[in-house]
């Protein structure tokens, strides 16, 4: 074979395996894209007004937010992976009832916020960062009393969050993974993918995309580095993320100020919410009122 004509069949495998790359690369994205599930209704029963919170990136988030008075605790709440505000509603009424002002909204990609060009933990811990820079700007909001609300990828964001700013005075994580290689791994083998070589791969570039090492951002290493008072709490009939992970997470705390509560219910439903809320907001009022002293 001639030196152009090597050159030339070297040059096509070349051309042909960046394309399989960039095909890859294109499905790895497409199959783990959040679906956009747009709200239906509205928190009934309360006085909340639509609001727009401004991103990164020029971008907005959709939000209600339910005022509580003058200078009231307030809490910024985020759903999971392909939720939306209206997801996480069954916690408005008795956290309004319980004296809270409550800021409901969607994070990048989904609901009615904008899209971009892909969603992540990272991204959500950005979103529900300018959550609470909005909250603190609302002068019926006491700027000392502002947590955060967040389930599964949400609550993965809020203890990332958490763990960067000393000015949040509690967090309360509903069905939190351990480690995001955990999940992907799940997904995986959901997907009937082999860990060797393609699983691998699909973890590299996740990660290499979203800017991120799993090991950076997994609430396994994030609990450690938090300050404010941490309630975990856990469905024990969870299947998307077993039970098992948020007491991974509860081992890793930093102090005392972290509490862990397992509850009877799946990864979105929880049968004894109604029974646990009330922990819930015993939680959320001790919290407030330490940070209120300090």
């Amino acid at each position: 074979m001639s030196a152009y004509l090597l050159t030339a069949w070297l040059s096509g495998l070349l051309l042909i395996g960046a394309l399989a790359v960039w095909l890859l690369n294109r499905q790895i994205r497409a199959s783990l894209a959040a679906p956009r599930v747009r709200e239906s209704g509205v928190p009934d029963g309360l006085p909340w007004r639509e609001v727009c919170i401004p991103t990164l990136r020029g971008k907005e988030l959709f939000g209600w937010f339910i005022p509580a008075g003058r200078r009231a605790p307030a809490l910024a709440i985020l759903h999971g992976w392909g939720g939306n505000a209206e997801m996480m509603l069954p916690l408005a009424k008795r956290l309004h009832a319980a004296g809270y002002a409550l800021l409901f909204f969607d994070a990048r990609c989904h609901g009615r916020s904008d899209g971009d060009t892909f969603a992540s933990l990272p991204r959500f811990a950005e979103d529900l960062e300018h959550a609470v820079a909005w909250l603190l700007l609302q002068g019926e909001v006491d700027e000392r009393r502002v947590g955060v609300i967040g389930h599964s990828v949400g609550a993965g964001a809020a203890l990332l969050l958490a763990s960067r700013r000393q000015d949040i005075a509690a967090v309360v994580s509903l069905a939190a993974f351990a480690h995001p290689a955990g999940m992907m791994r799940r997904w995986l083998r959901f997907k009937h993918i082999p860990f060797w070589p393609l699983g691998a791969y699909i973890l590299f570039y996740v990660q290499r995309v979203i800017g991120h090492r799993f090991d950076d951002i997994a609430p396994v290493r994030t609990i450690s580095g938090i300050d404010c008072p941490v309630l975990l709490a856990h469905g024990t009939e969870d299947e998307t993320v077993p039970v098992s992970e948020a007491r991974e997470i509860y081992a890793n705390r930093k102090d005392g100020r972290v509490r862990l509560l397992p509850m009877q219910g799946s990864h979105d439903e929880y049968t004894e919410l109604d029974r646990h809320i009330g922990t819930m907001i015993g939680f959320l009022d001790n919290a407030m009122l330490r940070s209120r002293k300090e």
